[in-house]
Parts: C-alpha cells; sequence; structure tokens
C-alpha cells in the first residue's frame, strides 16, 4: 500500500481501533484530508470489545454503516438474573427487556467482534482512498507555542516524527499537522508524551477485583444462553453473553486465592491463567447447568476492574486523545468501544466546521467541555456497576450482600446512560434550552428522539433518523401543524419569507450557501388524504423526501402520533435545530427566528464575521 507523499496534513489519527476509525471516517466523507496510522501490522481479526449499544447502533446507521452489523450481529433483547437456590446451585429470579430505555430504536443490544465491526469502516474508507498506514507508530512530537500559529486554523503547528516498523530503510518521515488525535488506547502513547494525567485507579485491586473472559462455542442446557444473563452465585459471578452465531462470551469472576497480577509491573500476568482455568469456573457457577467446550476457544484474556479519566482532552486545543486513551473502565458495562466512537463522533464535525472556516477554534474546547463530562459520568457508573456486578449475593451468611430487587433495580435505572440513548450534554455555546417547553419530550441537550413520519409525497413511512444522515450539517425540523389549514399555509409562507430574507439564520450562517450548512424538513399534522407535498413552500421542502406528515401510512401499520411523542402542541409553529452528530442543539418558535440567529452566532462564523 502506497501512500502520498505529502506530509502536510489536516488530521492524523494515532491508532486505527473504533475511536481512531470512526473519525478518520467522519473526516473523510467531510472532505478533510486526513491520515490514519497504527502500530499494528493487521486489524484485530477476533475478541476484544463486541457489544453495540443502541445508540451507538443509531449513529452508525447514520452513516450508513449499521445495516450488515444489524444483520450480521448477534442480538439479544432479554435479561435474565439467577441467584443461588436452596440446593447451592443457581436459579432464575426474574427475566426483564435487555434495554429498558422506551426511545431506543434499536431496543436490543447487537454484539459482534471488534475485527467485524472495525471493518465496517474500511469498507466506507476505502473508496474514498483513505486505508490506515500499518506498522507505523509515532516517536516524537512538538507542538508549536506561537500564539498566533496556535490560534491559525490554517496553520501546522504541530509536527510528529513516524517510524515505520516494516522499513529497514527509510524508515523515519516528519508529518505536519494542523491537529492530532490520539485513539491510541489504554496506555495512550500520544497521552503519556504530553503528560496528560489519569485521575482514578483500579478498584481497590480487591481479591474480587478480577475477571476473565472467554470466547467460545459450547454445548449448554442453560435455559438463558442466548440472552444477557447475570449469574451471581456461591462460586461467584458470571455474565453471559451471546455473540454471532452459535459463538458465546463469558465474563467470569476469578478466584480470591488465585495471584493473577506481576507485583513488579502492577499488572495482570495472562500468564499465569488459562482458558481451561476460565471454564472450570464457569462450569462451576453454571450449576446445576452444564456447559462445556464445543469448540476452539476463540479469544480470551483477564483483568482487574479499573477507572480512570484523563485531566484533559486537548492541548492548545491542537491535540486530542479519545476513546481509551482518555478512559478506562470495566468491560462488563458495555460502554468501551461505543464511548470510544461517540468521542470521536462529537469531535469530527467540529474539526470539520474549523478546518473549512466555518466556525473559531473555540468550538473545539466544546468537545472536552461534553465528553469529560461523560466520562466521568461513566466512570461513577462503572464503579457502581462493577461493584454490584462482584457483590456476592445477600444470604444468612453474607446478610452485607446485594439482593436480587438491589441489582434488577440498578440494570433499569442505569439503561438509560448504558444504552447511550439518554445521554445529556449540558448548556452551553452549542446547547441552548431556552425555549425547552415548546418541545417537553425532546430534550435539549439529548439525541434526537426517534419516530416514524410518513413522507407526503408518497405515503412511504420513513424513520426521522433516516432524513438526519450525518452529513456535517444541522437539521433545521419545522413542526407545522396541519397543512390543509388556511392558517396554517399563510403562516408557513411568512416563514419562508422570512427565512429567505438576507438576515436569516439560513444567509447569515449559510457560509454563502446555506444548503452546505443546513438541510431542512417540514413536519405537518395534516391528514394524507388532504395535502400535497408541493402545498409547502419551496424553501421549506428542498426535496420531496422532505416533507412528512404526522400521520400513518397507507395501512395504518406505521407513523402518527409524533407531535405528542416530542410534547408539541398539535398547532405547531416549532422549530427544532439538530446538530451535525444528531443531539437536539435548539427549540425556538417561529416567530422568533432571531433566537435561532443568536444561537449560530455563539460558535459559526457568519457572512460578515462572528
Amino acid at each position: 500500500m502506497s501512500f502520498p507523499a505529502d506530509n502536510n496534513v489536516d488530521v492524523l489519527i494515532i491508532g486505527a481501533g473504533p475511536a481512531g476509525l470512526m473519525c478518520a471516517n467522519a473526516l473523510a466523507r467531510a472532505g478533510v484530508k486526513v491520515r490514519i496510522i497504527d502500530k499494528r501490522s493487521v486489524g484485530v481479526a477476533a475478541g476484544q470489545a463486541d457489544g453495540i449499544q443502541p445508540r451507538t447502533t443509531e449513529v452508525l446507521q447514520s452513516y450508513g454503516l449499521a445495516d450488515s452489523i444489524i444483520r450480521e450481529g448477534g442480538h439479544f433483547y432479554r435479561a435474565a438474573f439467577y441467584n443461588p437456590g436452596p440446593d447451592g446451585g443457581i436459579v432464575r429470579s426474574d427475566r426483564t427487556p435487555a434495554i429498558a430505555s422506551p426511545t431506543a430504536r434499536y431496543p436490543y443490544l447487537i454484539t459482534r467482534h471488534q475485527g467485524g465491526i472495525e471493518s465496517l469502516f474500511h469498507s466506507s474508507m476505502e473508496p474514498m482512498g483513505l486505508f490506515v498506514q500499518r506498522s507505523t507508530i509515532p516517536t516524537g512530537i512538538e507542538i508549536s507555542q506561537d500564539e498566533s500559529v496556535l490560534n491559525d486554523p490554517r496553520a501546522y503547528p504541530v509536527k510528529v516524527t513516524l517510524k515505520r516498523l516494516d522499513r529497514e530503510e527509510n524508515e523515519i518521515e516528519v508529518v505536519k499537522a494542523k491537529f492530532v488525535v490520539g485513539c491510541d488506547g489504554a496506555h495512550s502513547w500520544v497521552r503519556n508524551t504530553l503528560g496528560i494525567k489519569l485521575d482514578g485507579d483500579q478498584t481497590g485491586i480487591s481479591p474480587d477485583s478480577f475477571f476473565g473472559v472467554v470466547d467460545m462455542v459450547v454445548e449448554t442446557d442453560f435455559p438463558d444462553a442466548r440472552c444477557w444473563s447475570f449469574l451471581h452465585s456461591n462460586h461467584g459471578v458470571l455474565m453471559n453473553i451471546p455473540r454471532e452465531g452459535d459463538l458465546m462470551r463469558y465474563y467470569i469472576q476469578l478466584p480470591e486465592d488465585t495471584d493473577y497480577v506481576d507485583k513488579a509491573t502492577g499488572r495482570v500476568d495472562k500468564t499465569r491463567a488459562s482458558p481451561e482455568k476460565l471454564i472450570e469456573r464457569a462450569q462451576k457457577i453454571f450449576q446445576p447447568f452444564s456447559m462445556k467446550q464445543a469448540g476452539p476457544v476463540e479469544w480470551w484474556t483477564i483483568y482487574i476492574i479499573g477507572q480512570r479519566v484523563a485531566q484533559t482532552y486537548s492541548v492548545h486545543d491542537r491535540v486530542f486523545i479519545a476513546g481509551d486513551a482518555c478512559h478506562t473502565h470495566s468491560p462488563k458495562s458495555g460502554q468501551g468501544m461505543n464511548a470510544s466512537m461517540n468521542d470521536t463522533h462529537n469531535l469530527a464535525w467540529k474539526l470539520a466546521y474549523v478546518l473549512r472556516g466555518w466556525a473559531p477554534m473555540s468550538l473545539l474546547k466544546t468537545y472536552e467541555a461534553e465528553r469529560l463530562k461523560f466520562a466521568r459520568d461513566l466512570i461513577a457508573f462503572d464503579k457502581r456497576w462493577s461493584g454490584l456486578m462482584r457483590s456476592k449475593p445477600r444470604s444468612e451468611e453474607n446478610p452485607d450482600g446485594i439482593t436480587h430487587e438491589e441489582f434488577v433495580d440498578a440494570f433499569q435505572t442505569f439503561s438509560g446512560f448504558s444504552s447511550g440513548v439518554g445521554i445529556r450534554y449540558e448548556p452551553s455555546t452549542v446547547i441552548n434550552p431556552a425555549h425547552q417547553a415548546l418541545a417537553s419530550k425532546l430534550v435539549v441537550g439529548e439525541r434526537m428522539v426517534p419516530h416514524v413520519f410518513v413522507q407526503a409525497a408518497d405515503i412511504r413511512p420513513v424513520n426521522i433518523h433516516d432524513r438526519m444522515p450525518s452529513d456535517t450539517r444541522f437539521k433545521a425540523l419545522f413542526f407545522t401543524g396541519d397543512l390543509a389549514a388556511a392558517e396554517t399555509k399563510a403562516r408557513l409562507r411568512a416563514l419562508a419569507d422570512e427565512l429567505e430574507a438576507p438576515e436569516s439564520f439560513l444567509h447569515r450562517y449559510g457560509q454563502e450557501d446555506y444548503r452546505k450548512v443546513f438541510d431542512i424538513l417540514c413536519i405537518c399534522t395534516a391528514k394524507k388524504e388532504d395535502v400535497d407535498y408541493t402545498d409547502v413552500p419551496k424553501t421549506l421542502r428542498p426535496h420531496w423526501t422532505k416533507v412528512l406528515l404526522d400521520d400513518t401510512d397507507m395501512h395504518g401499520r406505521e407513523g402518527g402520533g409524533g407531535f405528542a411523542a416530542y410534547g408539541i402542541k398539535p398547532e405547531g409553529g416549532v422549530v427544532v435545530i439538530v446538530r451535525p452528530d444528531g443531539y437536539v442543539g435548539m427549540v425556538a418558535p417561529f416567530d422568533r427566528l432571531d433566537d435561532i440567529s443568536a444561537y449560530f452566532a455563539s460558535f459559526v462564523l457568519g457572512v460578515s464575521g462572528p
């Protein structure tokens, strides 16, 4: 594989795991000159992270990447809970939905090994001419200290020295970058070299904090093998994860009397364990059910539960870290790969706006403000969840143990956070909740809630998420009321006239062609029999697919109830601004378009300045 000789790039990404690939793919789609390197000679083939949470599936769908993962991955809709029975073995205590978040578009978790997930991005990037430069490591990084250079988005203030591990000659290269994103894992070279400290520690390195993980095909009479199952037994704790095909993953609490830590390094010593030992331990926990290996072990490891978060996510807003380089936590919370990809999903559009000259450098500060707070919340959640996971069940011998009710209650309470659909960004320049009451169930700062409407032109049912791709554009959703009413038509004509004026936010912040920045949708409460999509003024219907009705399809199977689901009054008159990453940025009434202009003025460069 050959790579361009030009050593100047807009963005250099170090690390080609899920976070790095999400960033590279998003930036390449945005037309950014990007380069991505990785020290591995080949990608991940098996194991590693494997769980895709509902919000991450929504994000992948916004890039057109979810179909194959939905088709090929394992799905689990149900959770099962087991506790010690009177005979010493485990008995089922409860079954619940795996996802307790009612607005999740995909109300299930998907399992697919990390290599399969990474392949989605490779397949998307390669037609754009972007490939991972493998067997390459950074050996030096320098950041200009000249404020004028650092504040100029056109400058290349970062110099990175790279070494090719697959060459004996010409192995050293110097790259100049406008921005660098370190996605190089928990032991991040970028983070360590720049002196970014981590807060937190491993969970006390207590005897019950050691877990093993094993992936394999099994023969078992365990009735909830294809569910997300939590087993609290007298022999320890196990989490049962169904994978793609017949594959299973087990997270297994290891015996307290086993020494898996190298005292010289403080790290887990994998040589002191084996998959056979993990399987033997799992078999004890499964009693009275049988479980035996029916195929080769595809992957296994051991780990100590640890929670750490970086003190900062950037240096001079020119070098950023993302993913495991920023935060580490227990894999049992199912957040690692999901949090990592959503880090760079948040960052990519902001980098694109700055690189295009559409936004000032200050926009980049919102990456740390939003994602660092999320990581701290994640660590707090993971500490609580990991504590519950490794706790012994309450019994006469262990009166301080966890009850089944406590565990299930925590599982359901945490679902909004763990699924990703309940994550909320705090008010900032890019989150303005001033008119929240106009759409009371669309929380400003949370992701846009999915809902099925029908296209006015052909009455095809469509989820509104599928009309909001991750293409770096803001989505302006105009909820208009009953289009069949003369009053509504008149209001829409007046609104269109105001939007077409040079001082409107479309033209003021539209970078000379507002269609590059804003994608407009018009959603009406009119019945399908009463209106045509052409009844909407052209400004509010840039394409025939962009006029939606809050009505059912021709057979009454899908659609309807959208205004109520969003907490918007049937008469409408509400604009919802959705950010390029799918989060609601603000809500405003039709007669307060100036408020929308003020929102964009805080972080987008206008035609006559910021």
